[in-house]
C-alpha cells in the first residue's frame, strides 16, 4: 500500500480568493497527486458539491481524492479515501463501512497513537504537528524534529511500518531534515495555498521532496 501513498498530500483550506476545487486544479498542474478535501465549517451539501468539482478534475488528472473526518461523505461523494482525526469514528469503524478498496489514514501524535492506528489497520498515518499552524484548531503538543526522529526509531524497533507523513508548519526548508528522520511523505496546506502561484509552489514542492528522496536512498 506504500506506493498508493503520495509523497505529496494537498490539504484544501477554503480562503476568499480560492475554493477547495480552485486550490485542487492548480495544486494538480504542478504535479501533486493526492487531494484531501477539508472544509471544516461547511454543510454536507456544501462540502459534497465541492468533492464533485474536484473528482471532474479526474477527467484529466490520476489522482487520490480523500475525504477528512467522515467516512460517509467519502462513500457518497465517490472518493478514494478517508483521513480520520483522534475525535473522528474510529478507522475499525470506517473500514467495515467502507471496506478494503478504499484508503484510511489516521492522524497521530504519540506513539501510542501511532500503535493505536496500526492494530485498527490504517494505510498510512499523519504524524504531526511539526510546528505551530493557523490553519487547524485545537492543536496537539508539537513535535519538531527530535520528535519524529523519536517516533520514527520506536515504530522501527516495534517493526510498525505503515508509511507516516509529516503534517503541521512544515516549510519548504524543512523537507531534507523531516525526509532523512524517515518520514515517507508530507502533508501541505498553506505552505502552497499562501503563495501568489499555486501551481508553481506545489512544484517546487514535489521537485524538493524528490531530490530529497533520492539523496535519503543514497546514503541509507
Amino acid at each position: 500500500m506504500s506506493n498508493t501513498i503520495a509523497k505529496l498530500q494537498f490539504i484544501t483550506h477554503p480562503t476568499e480568493n480560492s475554493s477547495p476545487a480552485e486550490q485542487a486544479r492548480q495544486v494538480l498542474e504542478g504535479g501533486c497527486r493526492w487531494i484531501q478535501l477539508r472544509m471544516k465549517k461547511h454543510s454536507d451539501e456544501q462540502f459534497l458539491d465541492e468533492a464533485e468539482k474536484i473528482k471532474a478534475l479526474k477527467s484529466k488528472f490520476d489522482f487520490k481524492l480523500i475525504i477528512n473526518d467522515n467516512p460517509e461523505l467519502a462513500i457518497q461523494s465517490g472518493a478514494d479515501g478517508v483521513h480520520l482525526g483522534k475525535q473522528d469514528c474510529s478507522p475499525k469503524e470506517a473500514r467495515k463501512l467502507l471496506g478494503n478498496n478504499f484508503i484510511i489514514g489516521g492522524t497521530a501524535n504519540t506513539i501510542n497513537d501511532v500503535i493505536r492506528l496500526a492494530k485498527q489497520g490504517v494505510d498510512y498515518i499523519g504524524l504531526g504537528p511539526f510546528r505551530f499552524t493557523s490553519t487547524k484548531e485545537k492543536l496537539s503538543p508539537l513535535l519538531g524534529i527530535d520528535g519524529y526522529r523519536s517516533i520514527l526509531k520506536e515504530m522501527k524497533a516495534q517493526n510498525i511500518k505503515i508509511p507516516v507523513v509529516g503534517i503541521g508548519g512544515v516549510k519548504l526548508n524543512d523537507v531534507e531534515d523531516l525526509m532523512q528522520a524517515g518520514l515517507h511523505g508530507l502533508a501541505i496546506s498553506s505552505a502552497i495555498w499562501r503563495n501568489d502561484s499555486i501551481a508553481q509552489s506545489t512544484l517546487e514542492w514535489m521537485k524538493t521532496i524528490e531530490l530529497t528522496t533520492i539523496s535519503t536512498e543514497r546514503i541509507s
